[in-house]
């Protein structure tokens, strides 16, 4: 069993954060909402701007950084469901300056975003979940020696709303990524600029989350679905299946339905073992009081796939103040310099930094 060192950081509901190099020191810090935390030890914060509070959200549904204007600086990507625009906040390169917040575009409803290199030119595209829009992704557009010039060429791929759910999946192994979405894939051609891509329905998914997750599970050489239900219970892996004739099928696994709102996913390597572990939890509150669940406690687990069997392992469990869950845009990176990827959670529940500090040892 991995074995976590838990901090919290913050009692600001902001959910969304990102582990970048702010302030080009050569160190990781952590950015969450209208803050960053310098690192190595995350204890002093710093303004980055108002994020406006709606209802009992924040207008931040995504955290990435990007160096979006090319001046050696990593800004932050970022957009939500209310304000219907995805947006960059420029890093002026000093602590004590606030952060310009620019459009990229009015997209429609954000359920969050994910990021990918779609196209193989070295930096990821951005990829809105929309649900009632047409998938699409925007390229950061770069001049002659390759550095962002704060512009970008919107594609979209998709002809009908996208729905709640998205990931980055090579369905039919023909090396290219494709996308899915909760009703089905799009079909990535040999130029991801040529639209719309070919749409297969293949699945209802429901409110899945975003990420959903490509992995071959059982080891049958065919990558499956992982899929969390974010506004209701339920922790699935979808076994992908083919006919002689080759003809794809899809059957639905339960991997948990103790706990709901399963939100953002992580496969990652936890242990250093060579397998990956899923890593995920509760995003609290997710509809606020709306969702099945919503008054249960929070927690966040990791599970060993183990051939499908997935093997669940609890990193924090408790009432919302005491435990942490996962905000609807955490991060996993290595922060403490040991090897072992540390978990930083966001929510509304306030923001929790979980050191890995590798197996327990027997």
């Amino acid at each position: 069993m991995t074995e976590f060192t838990k901090r919290k950081l913050s009692d600001d509901p902001y959910e969304a954060c990102a582990v970048f190099d702010v302030n080009n020191d050569g160190i990781s810090d952590i950015v969450s909402g209208a803050y960053w935390y310098e690192g190595p030890d995350y204890a002093l914060r710093h303004p980055i701007c108002d994020v406006e509070a709606i209802g009992e959200y924040h207008d931040d549904f995504s955290d990435y950084p990007m160096d979006v204007d090319g001046d050696g600086w990593m800004d932050l990507i970022t957009g939500s469901w209310f304000t219907e625009t995805l947006r960059w906040r420029r890093n002026p390169g000093r602590k004590d300056e606030e952060w310009e917040t620019i459009d990229i575009d009015r997209c429609g409803n954000i359920e969050t975003i994910r990021f990918y290199d779609i196209d193989g030119c070295g930096v990821p595209e951005i990829f809105p979940n929309t649900p009632n829009e047409p998938q699409a992704f925007y390229k950061l557009l770069r001049d002659a020696e390759g550095k962002g010039t704060g512009e970008f060429l919107k594609v979209v791929i998709g002809e009908a709303p996208s729905g709640h759910g998205m990931g980055f999946v090579d369905i039919n192994g023909d090396g290219r990524m494709d996308i899915v979405l909760s009703h089905g894939w799009l079909e990535q051609p040999e130029d991801p600029y040529q639209t719309p891509w070919m749409f297969h329905a293949e699945w209802s998914l429901g409110s899945a989350s975003v990420p959903v997750l490509g992995h071959d599970v059982n080891g049958d050489g065919l990558i499956d679905l992982i899929v969390g239900q974010a506004h209701d219970y339920g922790l699935h892996w979808y076994e992908q299946r083919q006919s002689e004739e080759g003809t794809r099928s899809w059957i639905r696994h339960t991997i948990d339905d103790s706990a709901s709102q399963f939100h953002d996913l992580w496969l990652v390597d936890l242990d250093l073992d060579g397998e990956l572990e899923l890593v995920t939890g509760k995003r609290y509150r997710a509809h606020n009081d709306g969702d099945p669940g919503a008054h249960d406690p929070i927690g966040l687990y990791y599970y060993r796939v183990n051939g499908g069997r997935f093997d669940k392992f609890v990193i924090d469990y408790g009432p919302a103040g005491e435990a942490s869950g996962t905000g609807i845009y955490f991060w996993v990176q290595d922060l403490t310099g040991n090897g072992y990827p540390d978990i930083v959670a966001p929510g509304k529940d306030g923001l929790y930094l979980f050191e890995n500090n590798g197996p327990a040892k027997e």
